[in-house]
């Protein structure tokens, strides 16, 4: 989908520099794919923090399986 912003010229670079893209567009894009995983991620933890979720398995057994990677 196309759309047209406004984006500040000194956030823009600072965006293609993140992300490692030099066409604005896919830094635009890869931007905000990466944001929306943060709050993605973000909101799962708070849920999972505030006793909203049903997971079945206790952080002592997920460490034992080996499944839990901290990044």
């Amino acid at each position: 989908m196309r759309i047209t912003v406004e984006i500040d010229a000194g956030e823009l670079r600072r965006i293609q520099s993140l992300t490692g893209q030099k066409k604005k567009s896919p830094a635009v894009s890869e931007a905000l794919s990466a944001y929306l995983r943060q709050m993605e991620r973000r909101s799962l933890i708070d849920k999972a923090l505030s006793g909203g979720t049903d997971y079945p398995m206790t952080n002592e057994e997920l460490e034992a399986r080996d499944v839990y990677e901290a990044r």
